[in-house]
């Protein structure tokens, strides 16, 4: 957990969860298909708290990716549920341990350059080349259609 008086930190999303972090921050997380020492990117930023300035993203950061190195993959501690119902000879035992992934969080944030927005112009976004949607044809606009031709037909 990255102390509140740091300069820069970040919320990202991995497995469904959100982990606030910074850059040597060591974090477990659920199980990552990655082999110890290789390195992780997390696409998805939620937030970004550098200095002074805070961006939100919505639902994301675009063009940031926070990159962490992967230590091992410990499990963790033993979680037992017990059921039992007195006089009904029913007992429940059941436990298990989650599968975790220990990673290290590299150094990350903006640099001016990025916040410039000379690449930003160079690169379209994902949805800017879209053609529009074909519009649904609706029994008003058949029967229009159906009349329309037949004027053009008796003509």
């Amino acid at each position: 957990m990255p102390k509140p008086d740091e300069s820069l930190s970040a919320v990202v999303v991995s497995g469904g969860k959100q982990y606030r972090v910074a850059p040597g921050d060591r974090v477990l997380v659920d199980r990552l298909a990655a082999e110890p020492g290789s390195s992780v990117k997390f696409g998805r930023i939620l937030l970004l708290h550098e200095g002074d300035t805070i961006e939100v993203g919505t639902p994301g950061i675009d063009g940031l990716e926070i990159e962490a190195r992967v230590l091992a993959h410990p499990r963790g501690p033993r979680i037992e549920t017990l059921r039992y119902k007195s006089k009904k000879r029913v007992r429940v035992h059941r436990g298990g341990r989650a599968d975790l992934t220990a990673l290290e969080i590299l150094p990350f944030g903006r640099t001016r350059k990025d916040e410039s927005g000379e690449d930003a112009e160079a690169t379209p976004k994902k949805g800017a080349a879209r053609k529009p949607r074909a519009k649904k044809e609706t029994k008003a606009t058949k029967e229009t259609k159906a009349t329309k031709e037949t004027k053009a037909a008796k003509k």
